[in-house]
Parts: C-alpha cells; structure tokens; sequence
C-alpha cells in the first residue's frame, strides 16, 4: 500500500483498484480501503464481495475470532448486511444468541456440553437476560432476512442458529413470545420475510436453514419461485418443530436434487418413493437426524422400509447416507438401520442412553462394505464395557469387517488398551482419523504386569505403529463432545460439498 501511495493512490483508475482489491483477502481489503476515500469506496463493489461467511455470538466476532456479545455486534451486522445484502451470491452465516447472555451466574466454567442455564422462572435478572437473548435473535434474524429478501443473485444460502436451548425449555414458542417486545410481530414478519426471498430468487442451488427458530414454517418452500425449484440442487430444512417441513407435493417439484438433509421421522415412504422416481435427477447424499427427544410426537411408523431404500438405491446407484442418532435407545435404532441403506456416515451420540454391543454387532455386519465414518460418544461420568461376558470386542470386531473405515472417534465408552492397539493393527494407515479420549482408554492389570515401562506411552507407541503414524489420545474431551445439533450441521454440509 505504500508503495501505491507513492505512485499516486487516489489518481488510480476505479478499475485498477478494484482489480488490486481482488487479490487481497477480506482482512487485509479493509486494511487497504484506508489508504483513501476513493480506495473506500471501491471496497464494496460486487465481484468482490461474492461470498460472505459470519458467526455472530457464541463468543466469536463477525468473521472469526474472539469478543463481543449479540447486541454488541448488530450495529456491525446491519452494517454488513446493508452493503452486501442485496447482491452477494452466497451468504453462510451462525447465530448464537445464547452464548454470552446466558452464562452460569457463578464464575466456575460449565464441565460437559449438559452444563446449561437454568429456567428463567427464578431469577430475575437470569429471566431478563432470556428474554434478551431471544429478543436480540429475533433482531438479528430480521436484519438478514429484510436484506436478502430482493437479491436474485443469491446462489447459496446457508443459515444455523445454535438455539437448541432456547427450543429445549420451550421459551420461542407463542407462550412465551409476549415476554418479548412485539415478538409474535417480528416472528409473523421473518416468516413473510423469508417466503418473500423464496419467492423472489431465481438461481438458488443451495438452501440450507438448521434450528432457526421461527424462520420456517411448512408453508416456507411452496413460495420458492420455479426458476429456482429448477436450478436447486442441495436442500436441508432441519427444525425441532413438530411438524415436517417438506411436503410431497414440495419436493416433487425440486426434480434436480442431488443432496437432501431432513429429520428422518420426515422420511416416509411417499417421500421415499418420489425421491426413487426415475425422473428424477439421482440422489446422491442423503442426511437425517434421528432425535430421540421428537420420537415421542414424531413416530417412526410410515418412515421408509427395507422396500422404499431398495427401490431408492436402484434408482440413486451411488447414493451415500450420513445418520446422527441423539439419544436414541438401541431398539429404535434397530428399527431405522435398514440393510439396503447405503450407509456411510454413522454417529450415535446421546447423554445416558446406552448403545448396545448388539447394535454395534449389527452395524458391522450390514454395513461393513459402506461405513466410512463411525462417532460412538456418550456424554455421561460412567463409561460402560461394551466387550463384557464376549470373547470378541465389538469395536474390534467392527474395525476388522468395515474395509472402509477411515474416520473413528471414541468417547464414553471404556476401550481396553489392548483392542485398542488391535484396532490400530486391522486398519493401519486407512485409518486416517482414530480418536479416542484419554478417560475411555483402561488398561488391563494382568498385561500391565508383563509389560515393562509406562502403559500409556507403551500404548501410543504400539497404535502409533499400528497406524504407521504418530498418535495420541485425546486429553480435552470438549474436544469431541462439541454441541449435536452444530456438528450435524458443519457435518451435513461437508457431507454435501463432497458430491
């Protein structure tokens, strides 16, 4: 920039300044638009503002890094939103409202991703910091929507609200909207809103919303103008609601869908048997959430059958489906695990429920030629024995018959030593990614008798030549227990991108 400055900055051509802008990363662009008011203006010409990624809240500063709470950041949100709005082609953005208004009143950290803060009914001045919150979501929310609503250049939108607290004590439900001012009216507004930018776009490819509480309804999709019903290619509506956000007769329009991401309750058998069309374009990723919490008022009687996956693989040859279980007993996963599911992707995570090692049995038999990815997490002090009363372990046994596996991550539940350098042997170098927190490693007495030295260090030598690579436990396990709903959908998305 100095140099520029020598030469004559402010007697550059418009053009030349926006081609020196796109060399530049969005950091140093801002950097660069000091040097003068004509180099300012330049910064926020279209082309080089095609994409925009933000995470407000949750502790992190609009782009990245650290700092700053919610209502703290809207003035730089509206900012943004105002200048890019209205033509950038793809917009990824995170709400985390919660975070940073609703920390424990003591100072002592939360200890496990259960740590959450109490119902507003109590205290004061936590019940006022709830209705902040949810009022600053609200705020944000309807900023974005009012900005995008007219842009038809908007190619990918990708949008995760990290509010599954708020949902979990039910506090954005119409209750509890009067506590907020004009809620019910700004919700009705984001809902119009957002079926008004559905209606107005003409080349969405990508339409992702996760947990954003009040943004989709059932209604949502039928105002997604036809132009983009044809150019769509990736559609995720993800929502604790109650009701499914896809209707048939919705997605018998979106002809040209490559990847898809639902609750699997939503998955019936029609849905299933439209998606098996030979008119259609194949399916080739396919994501479900199974929520054992929803399962009480959202059944899994009517989802897809052995039958419906058959005749969706016949169709869709090279279909990959990726499963998070939260919470899920073992005979309801039972249930869903189909043989004919061209399964990939398997995590099963919950808080107390327990995996059975017949599951786990089942799943390497079904799916020893498909599974690429398996997370078993358990979020809970005790850390059950899964090889128990068997001569084989099951996690052994499962690393031996999946040929594919690449990605496994273990936590909650106890890995012997042992079977754990086994595992490291069967797999080798394929293995690319092998987790496995320090608190699920034990070691056997009668072994560690015989063998000479430190057990642990002994232990990452033996898997770390099994692996043919350096290798440690893990010794953070917040590492590993990052919140469901926010893994299912970074995972989903990475899932998707990979088609």
């Amino acid at each position: 920039m100095a140099l520029c400055g020598g030469v004559g900055a402010m007697a550059l051509p418009s053009e030349l300044i926006v081609h020196i802008f796109s060399f530049l990363s969005d950091r140093d662009k801002l950097r660069a638009s000091a040097v003068c008011c004509r180099w300012r203006e330049c910064l926020f010409y279209p082309a080089l503002w095609t994409e925009l990624k933000l995470r407000i809240g949750g502790g992190g500063r609009l782009g990245g890094g650290s700092g700053g709470s919610g209502s703290e950041e809207n003035p730089r949100l509206e900012f943004l939103m105002r200048k890019f709005g209205s033509f950038v082609r793809e917009l990824q953005l995170e709400l985390a409202p919660v975070e940073g208004y609703l920390s424990p009143l003591s100072n002592d950290p939360p200890t496990t991703r259960m740590d959450q803060p109490s119902r507003p009914d109590g205290d004061p001045q936590l019940s006022e910091r709830w209705r902040d919150a949810m009022a600053t979501y609200l705020d944000q929310v309807l900023c974005v929507v009012t900005s995008i609503r007219n842009n038809r250049n908007l190619k990918k939108l990708t949008l995760y609200g990290d509010t599954c607290i708020l949902q979990q004590e039910g506090l954005l439900d119409s209750s509890n909207l009067h506590q907020i001012y004009q809620g019910d009216k700004k919700i009705n507004e984001i809902q119009q809103l957002f079926m008004e930018l559905l209606s107005n776009s003409r080349q969405l490819r990508w339409l992702s919303c996760s947990f954003m509480l009040g943004l989709v309804t059932p209604c949502s999709l039928a105002c997604l103008s036809n132009p983009s019903a044809e150019t769509l290619r990736h559609l995720s509506l993800l929502d604790h609601q109650l009701g499914p956000l896809i209707s048939p007769s919705e997605l018998d329009r979106l002809s040209n869908l490559n990847s898809l991401a639902l609750d699997f309750s939503d998955l019936t058998s029609e849905l299933c048997g439209l998606l098996a069309s030979p008119s259609r374009t194949p399916l080739h990723r396919l994501s479900l959430l199974l929520n054992g919490a929803a399962l009480e008022f959202k059944s899994l009687e009517g989802t897809a059958t052995e039958d419906d996956w058959k005749a969706l693989v016949r169709v869709s040859a090279n279909l990959r489906v990726y499963i998070m279980a939260l919470e899920v007993d073992s005979s309801e996963l039972l249930r869903v695990l189909k043989p004919s599911l061209p399964l990939v992707r398997l995590h099963l995570d919950s808080y107390s429920t327990l995996v059975t090692d017949g599951t786990l049995e089942l799943i390497s038999q079904q799916y020893n030629k498909t599974l690429t990815h398996f997370l078993l997490l358990r979020d809970d002090p005790d850390f059950p024995d899964l090889s128990i009363n068997r001569n084989e372990d099951p996690l052994v046994l499962l690393a031996w018959r999946c040929s594919q596996l690449a990605v496994l991550v273990i936590h909650g539940y106890t890995v012997w030593s042992h079977n754990l350098v086994a595992i490291s042997r069967l797999r080798g170098s394929s293995l690319r990614i092998l987790t496995v927190s320090e608190e699920s490693i034990d070691f056997d007495p009668d072994q560690s008798v015989c063998i000479e030295g430190d057990p642990v260090h002994n232990l990452v030598k033996e898997v770390s030549l099994g692996l043919g690579r350096v290798w440690h436990p893990c010794l953070d396990s917040s590492l590993v227990l990052s919140e469901p709903t926010q893994q299912f959908h970074r995972e989903l998305q990475a899932f998707s991108l990979g088609m």
